[in-house]
């Protein structure tokens, strides 16, 4: 691939979805688009950027974009964020609200479900910590074929041993051929749409907690800084926000705050409005 190549793609999926690509990440554009080319007829994945340099098949643009979007993810991934919200955030939400109501949970770059349905499962292990309120969980994602997977809840033996507790398997799964599929009284708790973070997402709704890890590292300081003031715009004010462990919102924006004691987890600050 030429550095004129390079370059087009890296704008593209900048443009697009808020990835950054550098140079030390060139790799993965073989192993990612190569099954684009093939998929399109291609002798190479030069020719699926030549062809999209030479006409803007929208088609083929979001293929490339689905293939180079990070996907990876595993059930119960990190584990401290799902104590955190067993253990502190929906306690002290239910604590200021005395119970009863809703609660919205938002799961942001959700890719296949496994961090929507460990939330769902964490939740449903501990009803106490919600005292009677409703929790509504969405999970969101850039790529409708992965929100399929996650819609479907069908995982392979291989993603039912990364992270998920052999109790948990035999509790909430069924035995489908080589296959577990959750059980529907899990799956129907989470609601899947798509969503481009850098796009518009007003249309989701005010959120009490909302998850979103392990995705902007992934962005430029601006684009950043747009989507957490966007998130702290769609938290209700006693809300939560769940970052990844190697995640921060110091020196991006002044809309949260660090919760004492808690890593990765944020509020909003009192008071805050994004500027006009």
């Amino acid at each position: 691939m030429t550095p004129q190549d390079f370059d087009f793609l890296a704008q593209l999926l900048r443009q697009r979805s808020g990835l950054v690509l550098t140079p030390d990440k060139s790799y993965l554009i073989e192993s990612r688009l190569a099954p684009v080319a093939r998929r399109e007829g291609m002798n190479s994945v030069d020719d699926l950027i030549a062809t999209i340099r030479a006409r803007r098949d929208e088609r083929i643009v979001w293929s490339i974009v689905d293939a180079m979007t990070t996907n990876e993810t595993f059930f119960f991934r990190d584990k401290a964020p799902f104590d955190l919200l067993r253990d502190v955030v929906l306690p002290d939400l239910t604590s200021k609200r005395g119970g009863g109501g809703k609660l919205r949970v938002w799961c942001a770059a959700a890719s296949t479900g496994q961090e929507p349905y460990s939330i769902a499962m964490t939740i449903d292990q501990a009803p106490q910590i919600h005292k009677g309120a409703m929790v509504e969980i969405v999970g969101t994602d850039i790529s409708p074929r992965v929100l399929e997977k996650a819609k479907s809840g069908l995982y392979s033996q291989f993603e039912v041993q990364r992270g998920l507790p052999i109790q948990l398997l035999m509790r909430y799964f069924d035995k489908i051929d080589e296959s577990w599929r959750l059980k529907d009284s899990i799956r129907s708790t989470v609601q899947y749409r798509t969503q481009n973070l850098l796009e518009d997402f007003r249309g989701l709704g005010k959120f009490d907690v909302i998850f979103c890890r392990n995705v902007l590292i992934y962005f430029d300081g601006a684009s950043k800084t747009n989507v957490l003031e966007r998130l702290a715009q769609q938290l209700n004010d006693d809300g939560a926000l769940i970052l990844g462990a190697a995640e921060t919102v110091m020196g991006i924006t002044d809309a949260f705050r660090a919760a004492s004691g808690h890593r990765g987890l944020y509020l909003r600050n009192p008071g805050w409005r994004r500027a006009a």
